[in-house]
């Protein structure tokens, strides 16, 4: 990851028509929508009780840690998380889908880009 860039991964077979432009426009009216970001710690077992906390397998986080850090963007969407954060979405910057990459077997990535 490099600065003012990112990535989405998505399972898909084909790419549906419009499929960039309406992830662009959706991410767009979250960074406008300027929702709160609420950053905390958890116990292990209480974080992992929350439905659909890590949309990965829950084993990929190791058994010695203790705590798991859950970042709540207010009112769409709460994930364990280590990366950085800012305190509500307008603070991103307008969002770019740069490019559609096929990664093979149904798996595509986003490659996300901050404009301003």
């Amino acid at each position: 990851m490099k600065p003012l860039t990112a990535r989405m991964d998505f399972d898909l077979r084909e790419v549906p028509p419009g499929f960039k432009q309406a992830v662009e426009d959706a991410c767009n009216a979250e960074v406008e929508a300027d929702r709160r970001i609420d950053v905390r710690t958890l116990p292990r077992a209480e974080a992992f009780e929350i439905p659909d906390i890590i949309r990965t397998a829950t084993n990929l986080v190791p058994p010695e840690v203790a705590d798991v850090r859950i970042v709540d963007i207010v009112g769409l969407d709460t994930q364990a998380d280590g990366g950085t954060h800012v305190g509500s979405t307008k603070q991103i910057g307008r969002i770019t889908v740069a490019k559609v990459e096929n990664k093979g077997r149904g798996f595509r990535r986003l490659r996300i880009k901050i404009t301003d």
